[in-house]
């Protein structure tokens, strides 16, 4: 009888583990998609700028919104995701690995089992495309009145700097690879669960920024 149970109790353990592990699985999924929406935002955001310039500007615009996603892709890799969620990032890839002190990829952040966690490599992807439009919010309003080398320095400094400084406020505690470390706007209690304070009205100050200089 004893055998039995202890038999029961391995299998529902067993299960219990499968069950978390599905979970996580479609929970990465849906994290996955919903990052490839947002970057399909990119598209939108070049056909409504390019609607609204003239025709002979319509190859500046759509470069800068490409420039936005490619630059600021390696930006935030670089520097940004390590100053907007804490010092292992940043020691570990990026501006780690330049220095020798990491790699090219998350695979030294692991998970409980010491293996490379996907998670790390998902979250990297949904912040990376909402660092990309807010860098590209401001191109409609700075539309034909930038140059396109100071526009591409724009877009290096918002997706390395501007973005992760004013993101690791609100969610710098978000995948607890800072340990218990909040933002100072987080730890006052402070949600932005879609981005409308750290990517929506950052892009708009950039623009009223570049529109007014």
């Amino acid at each position: 009888m004893n055998s039995l149970r202890s038999e029961m109790q391995i299998y529902k353990e067993s299960m219990s583990k499968k069950v978390d592990s599905k979970e996580k699985e479609l929970d990465l999924l849906w994290l996955c998609i919903a990052s490839f929406l947002v970057f399909f935002m990119q598209a939108g955001f070049a056909l409504v700028e390019a609607g609204f310039t003239r025709e002979k500007n319509t190859v500046n615009i759509l470069m800068k919104n490409l420039m936005d996603f490619s630059m600021g892709t390696l930006s935030f890799w670089m520097i940004g995701f390590g100053i907007m969620f804490g010092p292992q990032i940043i020691k570990s890839v990026g501006v780690g690995a330049l220095w020798g002190e990491g790699n090219l990829s998350f695979s030294s952040l692991t998970n409980s089992e010491g293996m490379p966690d996907a998670s790390i490599y998902a979250f990297f992807l949904f912040q990376c495309v909402f660092a990309g439009t807010a860098t590209t919010i401001a191109s409609g309003a700075m539309a034909e009145r930038t140059k396109f080398v100071s526009y591409l320095i724009y877009s290096i400094i918002m997706t390395g700097l501007i973005y992760p400084i004013f993101g690791s406020f609100s969610w710098r505690g978000l995948t607890g690879i800072a340990g218990e470390e909040q933002g100072f706007l987080e730890a006052m209690g402070f949600v932005d669960f879609a981005g409308s304070t750290v990517v929506h009205s950052i892009g708009g100050w950039a623009g009223l920024a570049g529109t007014l200089i």
